[in-house]
């Protein structure tokens, strides 16, 4: 009997609005959700959230459990480690009871409103460019994975989302991401037409394919060059599963690409991992041969070959994104949450119905005061009283409604407060501007503000604090920025006024710069 989390219409760790079910798994389920907290214009107003429900199935037992709940662990820290442009984002986590009083661990990610690669190739939505240009994404996003140990084992057309304006290509899920330096054994995962002969769930180790012990990027270059046999023929690869690809589509075999196109994908998906390409970058400074293919605003194809080669694929930085990582999740497994004995987990998030749900404050926590959930009361009471939801601090139970006349007395009370608070706040004010005036008193500069600066020549912005590392955007002179961190020779800012107008509308506004770029404020 499955045993499915009852989350529908309902307010999560008093922010997240559950709105509906995208998609369940064996172990996990997929909703989308309203961040009450985020600003109305903010990219992640919408989010999802993906709840591992280990009780789902009959067949649970303490080991399983502790792997399910491990590999969930793992996925975020394999977000939070290859965090890029075109990866997706983790925004937060926690663990909560649902509405039946069911534990489940939840990841909360980006949500991206422009569907799957997939279902744009069905739609027939994507010309050459396009899928260059998304093809290049995926690349920059799967080679900056590698250079942090991260290898993803599932790339194909589903895994690759898209961003509401259809302009950014990010990979997601990261449920069987493993990390190359772990002596775990190599399990076989992935969709069979996707997933390189070595690591294919449809074999077994008898010698009718080439059997590795080691886990390199070479799983994930087959699988990328499958996912690009898609992007570009608008065809599954399901005859060559498990097999190189040898041959294109009738309907493309007369582009002008066509030959390129079939030698780069075949070698990239040959038998033996160590006949592929070694690498992604290898793998895109042969693809880039393409470029010239790609088609002009006007439908035709350039004729003029570019006299430099992106042999490096380059990222694409859609609005909201940071290269910042929320904290990293601890998650329990059942026994050691003591759920079988104690009714109330270690700080849960807290999950109520929708239409009983208190208004969300500026905070994002529901307000203190006339609505009716407050904090525990006396055993007495309790006794008599039904709980509403279980929190850490123990069951919370309904008060009873104030009476309008105790109402008008509290507002009463509180407005002579805040008149009083104001009069005497203005008089120190006056005083303290009279006598800075007469130059008794300095001034104050408040110790907590982040210091600022101006740019003395056009810097670039780079993801992070490392001369080697991405770059995302360029600062130009005399932009205003303001400085969030610092380590070594280098700052983490927000620029804060452009010294001129962009030279690019992607290009970032928070990263790290080198301090001999910036002249700071005193």
């Amino acid at each position: 009997m499955i045993r499915e989390l009852s989350l529908i219409n309902s307010r999560l760790d008093g922010r997240y609005d559950i709105q509906d079910l995208l998609g369940r798994g064996s172990y996990a389920e997929i909703y989308v959700a309203r961040d009450n907290v985020a600003a109305p214009t903010s990219p992640h107003k919408m989010v999802v959230v993906k709840a591992l429900n280990v009780f789902m199935q009959n067949d649970l037992d303490p080991d399983l459990e502790r792997t399910l709940v491990e590999n969930f662990q793992n996925e975020a820290i394999a977000l939070d480690r290859v965090r890029h442009p075109n990866i997706i984002s983790r925004l937060g986590h926690g663990t909560a009871r649902d509405l039946r009083g069911m534990v489940f661990h939840y990841l909360v990610l980006e949500y991206l409103a422009g569907g799957d690669l997939q279902r744009a190739t069905r739609e027939k939505s994507l010309n050459f460019r396009s899928s260059y240009n998304y093809l290049e994404q995926v690349c920059a996003g799967l080679a900056h994975a590698h250079q942090h140990g991260v290898i993803h084992r599932d790339i194909k057309p589903q895994n690759i989302l898209l961003t509401g304006d259809r302009l950014t290509a990010k990979i997601a899920d990261f449920g069987v991401a493993r990390f190359s330096a772990s002596d775990s054994p190599i399990t076989r995962v992935g969709t069979n037409i996707y997933a390189p002969p070595e690591h294919s769930p449809m074999l077994s180790p008898d010698g009718r394919h080439y059997e590795v012990a080691e886990l390199t990027p070479a799983a994930d270059i087959y699988s990328l060059a499958k996912t690009a046999y898609v992007l570009f023929t608008g065809e599954s690869p399901r005859i060559f599963a498990n097999r190189p690809v040898t041959e294109l589509p009738y309907a493309c075999r007369q582009e002008p690409w066509a030959r390129d196109f079939l030698e780069i994908v075949g070698k990239a998906t040959r038998t033996d991992p160590r006949e592929r390409h070694p690498d992604v970058y290898e793998f895109w400074k042969d693809f880039a041969r393409l470029k010239p293919f790609t088609l002009s605003d006007e439908g035709e194809i350039r004729t003029q070959v570019s006299t430099r080669t992106a042999a490096t694929p380059k990222a694409h930085v859609a609005r909201g994104y940071t290269p910042l990582a929320p904290q990293r999740p601890d998650f329990n497994t059942s026994k050691e949450l003591k759920i079988q004995n104690n009714p109330v987990l270690k700080n849960p998030a807290v999950v109520v119905k929708i239409d009983n749900a208190a208004p969300l404050n500026r905070f994002g926590t529901p307000p203190t005061g006339n609505f009716p959930i407050a904090p525990p009361v006396s055993n007495e009471l309790a006794a008599e009283r039904p709980p509403v939801v279980v929190s850490g601090a123990g069951p919370i139970y309904q008060t009873e409604p104030e009476t309008p006349r105790r109402r008008r007395g509290f507002l009463r009370k509180f407005a002579i407060y805040v008149i009083v608070l104001a009069s005497f706040t203005g008089l120190l004010f006056a005083t303290h501007s009279y006598l800075r005036g007469k130059g008794l008193i300095p001034e104050f500069k408040n110790p907590f503000a982040k210091p600022t600066g101006v740019a003395v020549s056009d810097v670039n912005l780079r993801i992070a604090g490392d001369p080697d590392s991405q770059k995302i955007g360029l600062v130009p002179k005399n932009s205003r920025v303001r400085i969030v961190n610092s380590k070594d020779n280098w700052y983490e800012i927000d620029v804060t006024e452009f010294g001129r107008p962009k030279d690019s509308p992607t290009d970032a506004e928070h990263g790290w710069v080198n301090k001999r770029y910036i002249d700071v404020d005193n």
